[in-house]
């Protein structure tokens, strides 16, 4: 069992960042594949990053190349999004999730956490 707590959401400007930050418990952070997904108001929840259980290996979305960056702490159970040039249609919920695997599918993403607001003003 993983719980995942997401922090770092907030208000900026376009063209400015954020850091967001999720905090796993358990002792087998370390073993899963992590990802951080979005999902604004009336749209599907859409994949952003995943990261391999190591770090070694990072996946993004097409849109976010380039200004997102994933990175992982297994030292203190941590996963980070690093987001620069943020854009209007960067607001959404940001959710962290956990797998087993390695995937940019939301289904395979066994583990949810409640998720932080976003919100870039023009």
């Amino acid at each position: 069992q993983v719980q995942l707590v997401e922090s770092g959401g907030g208000l900026v400007q376009a063209g400015g960042s954020l850091r967001l930050s999720c905090a796993a418990s358990g002792r087998t952070f370390s073993t899963y594949g992590m990802g951080w997904f979005r999902q604004a108001p009336g749209k599907e929840r859409e994949f952003v990053a995943a990261i391999s259980w190591s770090g070694t290996n990072t996946y993004y979305a097409n849109s976010m190349k380039g200004r997102f960056t994933i990175s992982r702490d297994n030292a203190k159970n941590t996963v980070y999004l690093q987001m620069n040039s943020l854009k209007p249609e960067d607001t959404a919920v940001y959710y962290c999730a956990a797998s087993t695997g390695y995937s940019s599918s939301k289904w395979d993403y066994n583990y949810w956490g409640q998720g932080t607001q976003v919100t870039v003003s023009s």
